[in-house]
């Protein structure tokens, strides 16, 4: 640890990008603003209407929390190499950076299990929801999503560490554990052992959401209103989920069979799981849950004819 804290590693992900330097900054802080700016309009929505300060909606925002987290860790480097001649980044930073990425990875499986359990508890057991979904049950479920999902990042990065590094050049435009780990000089396989228990861990979580989603669409075809709420509640958090997946799949196969003539979209496509779902996710559930959509549309609606109003005085 202490002769890795030396060393200064090269990002050579963005060496085929360099000619459009300019072109690809603009672009990704557009993407990154409108990030920040879509999520942050949800997350104050609901923390300004108390109508919307149910258990649903406190998870929807730690959702949209962790996705500007995770958002940030990749747009601030990225734009950061954009402008700089030399695409660099210390030990440290690169710790950093990935403890950022991860645990905001860790939060959102964690999360989207739990809301899993909301929708099961809210549709399945209507007359049981608000004695089992408390406020008390609620800050509890919050506290182990983060606690979980930090302990699980500071594991993983203790075994990075602790690693003797025989390279500094990463093949990626961010830090990642495993393009770290191949670095190494030396036996890896306590890093290999526990990537396979996370796995086997957040498989187990996917296999909960299923097993759930089963009594919700069986509780759905059996009424009109269960319906209803699983097409407005039920629907964004599977989307949610499954944009979430897909994304981790192409950044997972991208790492250990990326490459070829074809890198430089392969680098920029791998980065997926940190751009496209705190974009997607605020999108999902402000179009399709109605309490959201109304008032926004009321502060939007509001807004002109309140300054109309004053303007007249």
């Amino acid at each position: 640890m202490n002769e890795n804290v030396h060393i200064v590693f090269v990002l050579s992900g963005l060496n085929d990008s360099l000619t459009n330097r300019q072109i690809y900054f603009g672009l990704t802080l557009t993407s990154y603003l409108f990030t920040i700016f879509v999520n942050l309009t949800l997350i104050l929505t609901v923390c300004l209407d108390k109508t919307l300060h149910q258990p649903m909606y406190v998870f929807m925002c730690n959702l949209f929390f962790t996705g500007i987290c995770g958002a940030s860790s990749f747009y601030l480097k990225l734009l950061s190499d954009l402008l700089a001649d030399a695409h660099v980044i210390t030990y440290a930073g690169c710790l950093t950076q990935m403890f950022i990425s991860y645990t905001y990875i860790f939060c959102q499986l964690n999360g989207l299990t739990i809301m899993a359990y909301d929708r099961y508890l809210a549709i399945c057991q209507p007359l049981r929801y608000w004695a089992l979904m408390t406020g008390q049950k609620v800050a509890l479920l919050l506290l182990l999503t983060w606690c979980l999902s930090l302990v699980e990042t500071a594991v993983g990065l203790a075994l990075i560490a602790i690693l003797p590094l025989c390279s500094r050049h990463i093949a990626r435009i961010f830090c990642t554990s495993w393009e770290v780990v191949k670095l190494s000089c030396s036996d890896t396989s306590a890093n290999n052992l526990y990537g396979i228990m996370l796995m086997i861990l957040h498989l187990v979580q996917v296999i909960v959401i299923l097993v759930s989603y089963v009594h919700l669409v069986r509780s759905a075809a059996r009424s009109q209103e269960h319906r209803r709420k699983f097409a407005q509640t039920c629907l964004p958090h599977l989307v949610s989920l499954l944009v979430f997946s897909a994304s981790l799949l192409f950044d997972a196969l991208y790492s250990r069979y990326g490459g070829g003539s074809m890198a430089a979209l392969q680098n920029a496509l791998a980065a997926e799981f940190l751009v496209v779902p705190p974009i997607v996710n605020p999108i999902i559930y402000g179009m399709n849950l109605k309490q959201i959509r109304t008032r926004i549309s009321l502060w939007i609606n509001f807004r002109p004819q309140k300054l109309h109003r004053d303007f007249l005085k």
